[in-house]
């Protein structure tokens, strides 16, 4: 018979969903500013 998970799964899972979270957006985020930047300075030239 299949237990139910554990209460520490309910704080795992979303611990380790709000960091992936954190790091997709802060790696986006820089990757982001990069792209407009070189498009800024394709336009200038």
């Amino acid at each position: 018979m299949i237990g139910l998970p554990g209460p520490e799964h309910f704080i795992f899972i979303p611990s380790v969903l709000l960091i992936g979270i954190t790091i997709g957006w802060t790696l986006g985020s820089r990757a982001a500013r990069e792209r407009i930047e070189k498009q800024r300075l394709r336009a200038r030239e």
